[in-house]
């Protein structure tokens, strides 16, 4: 891999919203959302993952964009979750605007109901495809069901999936492979779990209790490895030759910095099969939705 940082995509959501179970800054503001924004793309982080539900991250990247026109980024959205008849083009066109772009990279299904929901949007948002607003349709998915569901929808060019050092290729191995076969691209999140991998295993976090032993073998693969658990976590995706993106999220921009130098660190084979040979009984654990 040449810059792995070319295969990272930033998350907005921490930039309109309070999120993450690590999280103990809050919403970043305004000044410091252009800074890291700037930082990322000076240093090949070229696509943004958002959503209008992101509080008011949109807007956020629109007033990037006007005081950098020079830094632009790709931009990965998501379709809202109540969409009314008729209206989808009206709201792509308003999202562009917020987002001083001219056309969307990636238009997501911010979940899996959602598609199912609105599968008869599909037509319209093909059409807007070949307006040349969209570039790629693409669902945002947490069940292997549901990848299995998409494998056939030739219009679903990209899927977004759950992907790290506990929900890992012992899940999502098999079906990373037809994906592929199928020409899709594959963007993952969660590589950190939401932070649950940064949480001492004495902490008293219902989830962290659960999943005591599982972390307790990461640390030890940590400590084995002499590396940090966010060099292991963001390697671990990022190594995977299926995985075409991996989306990260931050909190500050040293945040951000700590991460894209834990990307280049060189995860070793034997490390991958260890990490591979983690398999977690109970998947909901897996799954921030359901905690």
């Amino acid at each position: 891999m040449n810059n792995p940082l070319s295969k990272l995509i930033l998350g907005t959501v921490q930039m309109g919203l309070d999120y993450g179970i690590n999280n103990k800054l809050g919403k970043i503001s305004l000044e410091e959302s252009h800074q890291i924004l700037l930082r990322a793309h000076v240093s090949g982080i070229k696509t943004l993952d958002t959503a209008e539900a992101y509080g008011n991250a949109h807007k956020v990247i629109g007033e990037f964009h006007k005081s950098y026109p020079n830094q632009r980024f790709n931009i990965v959205t998501k379709v809202p979750h109540n969409i009314e008849k008729n209206s989808i083009e009206i709201k792509i066109k308003e999202y562009l605007e917020d987002l001083e772009v001219n056309c969307l990279e990636i238009l997501m299904f911010h979940s899996f109901d959602s598609f199912i929901s609105n599968q008869g949007e599909c037509v319209k948002l093909l059409e807007l495809k070949h307006k040349g607003l969209i570039k790629h349709i693409g669902v945002s998915v947490y069940t292997n069901d549901q990848i299995e569901y998409l494998l056939d929808k030739d219009y679903i060019t990209v899927v977004q999936l759950p992907f790290n050092l506990l929900d890992n290729y012992s899940v999502r191995g098999d079906l990373l492979e037809e994906l592929k076969l199928k020409g899709k691209i594959i963007h993952t999140r969660s590589a950190f779990l939401q932070g649950l991998f940064f949480k001492k295993t004495s902490d008293e976090n219902k989830i962290v209790q659960k999943l005591q032993s599982e972390l307790e073998i990461l640390n030890q693969i940590v400590e084995q490895s002499n590396c940090s658990i966010e060099e292991l976590a963001l390697s671990y995706c990022l190594f995977q030759k299926n995985i075409d993106n991996v989306i990260i999220g931050v909190d500050s921009e040293d945040h951000l910095n700590t991460n894209m130098k834990a990307s280049s660190y060189k995860i070793e084979e034997d490390i991958i099969q260890k990490i591979n040979s983690i398999k977690t009984k109970d998947l909901d654990l897996l799954n921030p939705s359901l905690w």
